[in-house]
């Protein structure tokens, strides 16, 4: 089967859960014996157009305006345009004009269409900019799809609130389980005497790493150390209020996170929105508990795995670091988040896309 995935980020072009999931599924399909394509906005332009990797092909547009962090490219809606003998589109996240794009090709042609809800909000607006797009845009985006893979039963409810009739599949998703485990090797970038307590994520203002940063401020009578693992627009600012028990790893290959994971006490997590985090699922794995704003994916997806902080002020996150510093049970992860299980899962649904006819298809995307 022909696929074209199509995502505004691929890994390792770009950092993050999203962009990894796109390049993991679109390495793994390939593996099956399945040929990928993944169209893509280009983030360096030191990156070549077109890119055989991991058995799949990476094509690569420039940008000519990001509005809100969202790269607009006529070169890859010019490649959409005249994309041709695939069997089928899967395209990543409702909230990229890469998407818009995908749905207008549906609504145009045959080609059945898939679409992943890696979260309903975005980090880089307002909530309500985002409420107004997914009652007109947006909504229509998620019409167009002959499919909608959603994360939990709750985002599924969540995206029918909006009014979209699309088809919807749930799939968790899934990490790799044999990766992430809490037996091997501790990162040498962490390096204290006390414990530990890890952010993992952009540092933009959806993520709130500057609570983060307060809230563990609040803990100055403690030996713990802070470790922000990524980049962001807010890292300076950030830089100039850390203390000497704050430290900045930077970008980390995702192949070196399980050991960083290891040399952690707690994960923290107070973001103002998420979809199912991959990073919650790479610390439980790994055997390191969260603590985690009260979102209702979160909490549906986790259960009482997580410890959740429904008012998030620098105090109430402060107070729950200090009590999973004191010691608590180990946290597990649910069979369910293999990462074998979502590839297997959203492979089948395509497949059995790719495999009927158009007039069969009539009607199924709204």
């Amino acid at each position: 089967m022909r696929i074209l995935r199509v995502a505004q980020k691929v890994y390792p072009d770009v950092k993050g859960g999203g962009p990894y999931h796109v390049h993991a599924m679109s390495r793994d399909q390939a593996a099956m014996g399945h040929d990928v394509t993944v169209v893509t906005v280009r983030t360096d332009p030191g990156e070549p157009h077109t890119e055989e990797r991991d058995g799949y092909t990476v094509v690569r547009y420039d940008p000519v305006a990001s509005p809100l962090g969202n790269d607009l490219s006529p070169g890859l809606a010019q490649y959409l345009a005249a994309a041709a003998d695939f069997d089928v589109i899967h395209a990543h996240s409702h909230l990229y004009a890469a998407t818009n794009l995908a749905a207008l090709k549906r609504f145009l042609g045959d080609t059945p269409l898939a679409i992943t809800n890696h979260g309903l909000y975005s980090q880089n607006a307002p909530e309500w900019v985002f409420d107004l797009y997914l009652r007109s845009i947006g909504r229509w985006t998620f019409n167009q799809a002959d499919v909608v893979f959603c994360y939990t039963e709750t985002d599924r409810e969540r995206v029918r609130e909006f009014g979209v009739s699309s088809r919807i599949e749930v799939v968790s998703n899934g990490i790799d389980t044999e990766r992430f485990t809490p037996a091997g090797p501790e990162s040498e970038l962490i390096d204290s005497e006390g414990p530990v307590v890890l952010f993992v994520g952009r540092l933009v203002e959806g993520k709130r790493p500057e609570l983060v940063l307060e809230a563990f401020e609040r803990l100055a009578d403690s030996k713990a150390e802070l470790y922000f693992c990524g980049t962001g627009a807010l890292r300076s600012v950030l830089e100039e209020r850390a203390g000497s028990n704050v430290t900045f790893l930077g970008s980390v290959p995702y192949g070196e996170m399980s050991s960083v994971y290891r040399g952690a006490d707690l994960l923290v997590l107070a973001s103002r929105a998420e979809g199912v985090p991959r990073t919650i699922m790479e610390a439980l794995s790994t055997g390191v508990p969260v603590v985690s704003s009260d979102l209702p994916q979160v909490r549906s997806t986790f259960g009482d795995s997580v410890t959740y902080v429904s008012e998030v002020t620098p105090e109430a996150v402060a107070r729950r670091i200090r009590r999973k510093l004191e010691g608590e049970t180990t946290p597990t992860l649910d069979d369910a988040f293999r990462w074998e299980r979502t590839v297997e899962e959203t492979t089948e649904v395509l497949v059995e896309l790719g495999t009927r006819a158009p007039r069969e298809l009539q009607g199924v995307g709204g």
